[in-house]
């Protein structure tokens, strides 16, 4: 049987130095993959088919943020939305951001796990926000 997965808008890639240091983060981050393309489902970011734009989110820890990108083309947008946010993009449909969990973030997740789905929820929230503002779409 072939089945067809259709790749979503928002995905989300956890890196393997943040899966090693943080429990459940990988399924934590699958889960929310699903609401935050739901989302801004819901909030018509996906009107006209040709033209959707696909976020990537990659986390990863603090550290290895200032390798993120490095070996992507010069003519790419780097902005950093924050200490803790890379938005790199190359066009109008393709954004690629790099959010780092700082060392205070690391230790207070790994001190109360139950926090890690809120946290990161608000977290990615507030970068599709920034995003919907600046691609004119309706925040969510």
């Amino acid at each position: 049987m072939d089945i067809m997965t259709e790749k979503l808008p928002i995905s989300i890639q956890v890196s393997d130095d943040l899966v090693v240091k943080i429990e459940n983060i990988s399924s934590v981050s699958n889960k929310l993959e699903a609401q935050l393309n739901f989302h801004t489902m819901t909030a018509n970011w996906y009107g006209e088919e040709e033209h959707v734009l696909q976020i990537n989110f990659y986390l990863c820890d603090i550290s290895e943020l200032g390798h993120s990108g490095e070996d992507e083309e010069n003519s790419l947008k780097k902005e950093f939305l924050a200490d803790d946010v890379l938005m790199v993009s190359s066009d109008d449909q393709l954004v690629d951001c790099y959010v780092a969990i700082t060392a205070s973030e690391l230790l207070l997740l790994q001190q109360t796990p139950k926090l890690l789905s809120g946290y990161l929820g608000k977290k990615l929230t507030k970068v599709l926000n920034f995003i919907a503002k600046r691609w004119a779409l309706e925040t969510i």
